[in-house]
């Protein structure tokens, strides 16, 4: 019957070794660790083969952060922000072209009603309700 291994015994990854480098290097960067301790962990990182070893290597450092959420002003950096953000600017580059068209056959043309509004109307009232629905809206801190 075999043992089970211990969680620090597990084999690690490149992609973990990766996001530990990462960690080390934003400690760097941050002014924990100098130049030279630097390079010995990372060095010491890419020799490791267990989990218990990179954790060897960032023991003495402060937790990792999350970067926080960087919403903009009118949209959310989450993926229903970045999708209604997308629509905006296809809605917002059909409409311009729709304009520009109506402007030229309006110019030399004694049609003169505003057929743009049948192509920009529609979408621009589906956006607008999704983001009145709260998609793609940043949350507000109180």
């Amino acid at each position: 019957m075999t043992e089970p291994v211990r969680p620090e015994d597990v084999r690690i990854s490149d992609a973990d070794r990766n996001a530990v480098a990462e960690r080390l290097r934003a400690a760097h960067a941050a002014g924990f660790i100098d130049l030279g301790e630097y390079e010995e962990r990372v060095t010491e990182v890419w020799r490791t083969k267990t989990r218990g070893g990179l954790t060897h290597v960032t023991r003495d450092l402060p937790a990792a952060r999350k970067a926080p959420r960087r919403d903009g002003a009118v949209f959310a950096a989450s993926p229903g922000g970045i999708t209604m953000k997308v629509l905006g600017l296809i809605w917002l580059c059909l409409t311009a072209l729709s304009v520009s068209v109506w402007g030229v056959v309006a110019a030399f043309s004694d049609l003169d009603q505003p057929w743009f509004l049948w192509i920009a109307a529609p979408p621009a009232s589906v956006l607008l309700v999704l983001y009145l629905s709260g998609i793609g809206r940043p949350r507000r801190h109180r």
